[in-house]
């Protein structure tokens, strides 16, 4: 089989699936699985065989962020473990010892009056008796009986004393902290308080000192809630121990220790254990940019949201250019030299897409770019993504985009090369300058010359690249549009020789439309090419048109208006036929075959209902379509209408045209002719006015020559 053989059937297979629903699917689908592949050896980890107790052949890193539990529950404890326990000061126990020492002797005296007014005299024993029914079961343990018959023999004076002695000693020394270690201390304090008493009998100090002693107790006591709650707060306040994306674990040279084995085993450096985490992470950041790719081309209002072809054209560049960042991202480690990985011309991707589809493209791509490039070269990075790498590749792209002004030819695309290479080697200065402190002038230079590199390399391949592409996706390029506006081309030659008012005609409209459309932001030379070639058709039958009849005769009044109809309507679909038969651009096959949209034939119509006997329906009058689908072509059909209806005006003055040209512009939206083609009024106002500034160069008024004059020229 030839290879013209080979390539015809490729192009037979592509023209049966690019039609198919499922092809925009399949090929945003092959884009995810091409980046998932390429990116998966940056993402996944390098597994090491590394043993306890060996010295780390090399700086190890972790690529991942991630929690070490075990470190962190044990900085936890340890703050748990800081804070003491907690004790509380029982402030209402002084209060209540001093109540239990006042009760004891109140119980005492109470006796003791009892005893003295009772008409038989009471025994000691009795007393005794009758207080123990008194006192509570914790009075009854810490006084014995002797204690008891001092009181009870104790002299009114000496046992007041006695009471206030007490009571003094008791609440003065429960009035400060007294803990269970420093019971005894404050106890003996009491003790040489009471002791300080001189005028106490000996017997009743003793067993003064006797009550104090058992009266006195700790009043500083275990706060369990207290010391939960500050031991909580301390262990909240711990920072959990996260093992930073490139923090360094090892160095080269130094011993694994068991800490550091357990770190690397926690980031997925050992090859022992199973991970899947970062597959299923690069899965999701796949689906990410692969949803942006489908959400944005789809909704871009360019050609790849329609043309499958070209959204094939989309993905080959695209892909083509993650070839290239892969295949600089191995070779720049290869040569060991610092900042060669500059030299990556990822602005060749933007400068493809900005001028094979749109420069809004280029944007949202050179952004994936950028983030697909940061993983790429990330073996110089501690971390997933090398965001100095994916700065530069950003700012080389945009920079790229902003300085080519959507034009192919190779002079300007070097001389955004130079730009580009400017862009490029200020980013590189920049990052250099972040993060030196001592310059060296030798590794600035490489820098600078890899940056430079890389605009030159990305202008050279777009050079290169671009014809190959427009050929093969017939891209209707500048070049191509230039080419076609060439009136030595065989099309235009046929219009020119076989009706020359046609052509005329064409010249004329081209010009109305390439103004209006660059008003609107539109494609003006596309406008201007397709003007030329919108009206091929009539040279099939170039004397049924009036801009033809040069005689004066007009064969249409020889014969029937429903014939007339049939061969003026067939004009756009004549001359779509040759433009296909031609191979032309479909853009230029669709103004043909669309500029007249479904528009009613009035003077035919009118003519016919004139000779016919009851109404004739307008559907039989009207062109069969389709409506204008682009901008472009709605402005064509606007200008193909107002020249003609111009050119048969008598003496038209800017008034008349502006007139005129509202009128048509009204009655094409009425009549549902821009439904289909996105125009607004108000850029149809701006069209308006676009055409009459052209008209109004066109339609000056001249100096009328005195016949005088005239004659003494001849």
């Amino acid at each position: 089989m030839t290879k013209k053989k080979k390539a015809s059937a490729a192009s037979g297979w592509w023209s049966k699936v690019k039609h198919q629903p499922y092809t925009r699917a399949v090929i945003f689908a092959l884009i995810g699985v091409i980046m998932y592949v390429m990116m998966i050896d940056n993402i996944i980890p390098e597994r090491l065989n590394i043993a306890l107790s060996t010295p780390a052949e090399q700086d190890l890193h972790s690529r991942v962020t991630v929690e070490d539990k075990q470190a962190t529950e044990k900085r936890r404890e340890e703050a748990r473990e800081s804070i003491e326990s907690q004790m509380k000061h029982k402030k209402n126990y002084k209060e209540e010892r001093r109540q239990h020492v006042e009760t004891i002797f109140s119980v005492v005296a109470k006796v003791r009056d009892e005893a003295k007014e009772a008409d038989k005299k009471m025994s000691v024993k009795d007393q005794i008796k009758e207080i123990r029914n008194d006192f509570s079961d914790s009075m009854n343990t810490e006084i014995s009986d002797d204690q008891l018959t001092v009181l009870l023999d104790t002299p009114d004076q000496q046992f007041e004393l006695a009471k206030d002695t007490a009571v003094s000693a008791v609440y003065e020394t429960m009035s400060e902290q007294i803990r269970v270690g420093e019971l005894q201390e404050a106890k003996q304090l009491a003790k040489e308080q009471v002791a300080s008493v001189s005028n106490l009998m000996a017997g009743v100090r003793e067993t003064v000192s006797g009550l104090v002693d058992t009266a006195i107790t700790f009043n500083v006591t275990y706060d369990a809630e207290a010391t939960e709650r500050l031991r909580k707060e301390a262990a909240d306040e711990v920072e959990p121990v996260v093992i930073r994306d490139g923090e360094l674990l090892v160095k080269a040279g130094d011993m694994i220790t068991h800490p550091v084995y357990e770190k690397l085993r926690l980031v997925g450096l050992l090859d022992d254990a199973p991970i899947i985490y970062p597959y299923i992470g690069l899965a999701l950041l796949v689906s990410l940019i692969v949803g942006m790719l489908v959400y944005f081309l789809n909704d871009s209002q360019t050609s790849v949201a329609t043309n499958h072809s070209h959204l094939l054209m989309f993905a080959m560049v695209f892909v083509m250019m993650l070839l290239i960042l892969k295949g600089c991202s191995y070779l720049a480690p290869m040569v060991d030299q610092s900042g060669l990985g500059y030299a990556v011309p990822a602005a060749a991707g933007a400068m493809l897409l900005s001028l094979l589809i749109h420069p809004k493209i280029a944007i949202m791509t050179s952004f994936i770019f950028a983030i697909i490039g940061s993983v790429f070269y990330n073996n110089d990075s501690p971390g997933t993504f090398a965001f100095t790498y994916g700065l530069y590749i950003l700012i080389s792209c945009l920079s790229a985009i902003y300085f080519l002004k959507h034009t192919n030819r190779a002079t300007r695309i070097l001389r955004a090369g130079f730009f580009v290479a400017c862009a490029n080697i200020v980013t590189v200065l920049t990052l250099l300058l972040i993060k030196t402190i001592h310059i060296d002038w030798v590794e600035f230079g490489i820098h600078f010359g890899a940056a430079f590199l890389s605009a030159f390399i990305a202008a050279v391949l777009t050079i290169g690249i671009l014809p190959f592409i427009e050929t093969g996706f017939g891209v209707l390029s500048v070049s191509r549009l230039i080419e076609l506006s060439n009136p030595n081309h065989p099309l235009l030659r046929k219009i020119l020789i076989e009706a020359p008012g046609t052509y005329h005609h064409s010249v004329v409209v081209g010009n109305l439309s390439e103004a209006a459309c660059e008003v609107l932001g539109e494609n003006g030379l596309l406008a201007r090419v397709g003007a030329y070639y919108h009206d091929l058709g009539k040279t099939k039958r170039p004397h049924f048109f009036i801009e033809n009849q040069l005689k004066g005769e007009n064969p249409h009044d020889k014969i029937s208006p429903q014939l007339s109809k049939t061969i003026i309507i067939s004009h756009p679909y004549d001359g779509a036929e040759l433009l296909r038969e031609h191979k032309m651009p479909k853009e230029i096959i669709d103004i043909a075959e669309q500029h007249h949209g479904t528009s009613l034939l009035k003077y035919f119509y009118h003519k016919a209902n004139e000779e016919s006997d009851q109404p004739l329906p307008e559907s039989q009058f009207r062109y069969p379509g389709p409506k204008p689908q682009t901008k472009v072509t709605s402005i064509i059909s606007i200008a193909d209408s107002v020249e003609a209806a111009v050119r048969s005006m008598q003496k038209p003055t800017p008034e008349r045209i502006e007139h005129l040209v509202d009128k048509i512009i009204k009655d094409k939206l009425e009549d549902g002719q821009f439904d289909e083609s996105d125009l607004t009024l108000k850029e149809l106002n701006k069209i308006k006015r676009s055409i009459c500034e052209t008209l109004k160069g066109t339609f000056h008024q001249r100096i009328e020559y005195p016949e005088d004059t005239l004659k003494g020229d001849k």
